[in-house]
């Protein structure tokens, strides 16, 4: 079994990822055809993780509700909302899911009146906890802090038409730190993440990082 479990994945990893990293380095017209044929594999693989992620979240909600745990009236909204949802969408107005999405059916309602406004509502709330990172970060406790405290503050002035009013430098000096130690930091994170994902990308290619496999070794 372990050959099915182990070797196969890694031999399909290796073979796949020498492959895709090569096609890179080929611009021949079956390379690129290889190209677009994996992206498809790849596009309609990805869309059996819409039919898991449902699973889990349901076998999560569904644990909740049998074991009373913390929340658990919640959990019942889940299905409930889940299940109006996928009902009207399938009904598609009357026309079923198997015709083209039709307008301004009840599905439509559903997501412009309750996801809508529910995305922007926790987006919001998403707003004030960035508000409150931003106080605790700009706090000058150290010199760091009370640089990128500086640094802060004359980038909203910058932004806004009080930062002219109070000096035409203002301006300049917020474009000047967006463009030069903004840039150069931007440029360092993406440069270190680019080197992470090459370095997990060999790792997995060459069988040393397993935990896809399901082990964790």
């Amino acid at each position: 079994m372990n050959f099915f479990k182990r070797t196969v994945p890694l031999f399909i990893a290796f073979t796949m990822g020498v492959m895709m990293a090569f096609q890179y380095y080929v611009p021949h017209e079956m390379s690129q055809s290889l190209l677009k044929i994996v992206s498809r594999w790849g596009i309609t693989i990805g869309g059996f993780a819409v039919f898991l992620g449902a699973y889990s979240l349901f076998h999560l909600h569904l644990t909740k509700i049998k074991r009373k745990l913390s929340g658990w009236g919640y959990s019942i909204f889940v299905f409930f909302g889940a299940g109006i949802t996928i009902i009207f969408g399938l009904y598609n107005g009357g026309e079923f899911f198997w015709n083209d999405k039709q307008e301004g059916t009840m599905f439509e309602w559903i997501y412009f009146n309750v996801q809508v406004p529910a995305g922007a509502t926790m987006f919001s709330i998403l707003a004030f906890f960035m508000a409150s990172a931003a106080y605790r970060t700009f706090k000058a406790r150290t010199n760091e802090a009370t640089i990128l405290l500086i640094a802060a503050i004359i980038v909203m002035l910058g932004r806004v038409p009080i930062g002219t009013m109070i000096s035409q430098y203002i301006p300049v000096a917020a474009d000047w730190i967006m463009s030069v130690p903004n840039m150069a930091a931007k440029r360092g994170i993406l440069i270190g993440v680019s080197i992470g994902a090459i370095a997990t990308s060999l790792k997995i290619i060459f069988g040393i990082e397993r935990a896809y496999l399901g082990g964790g070794d």
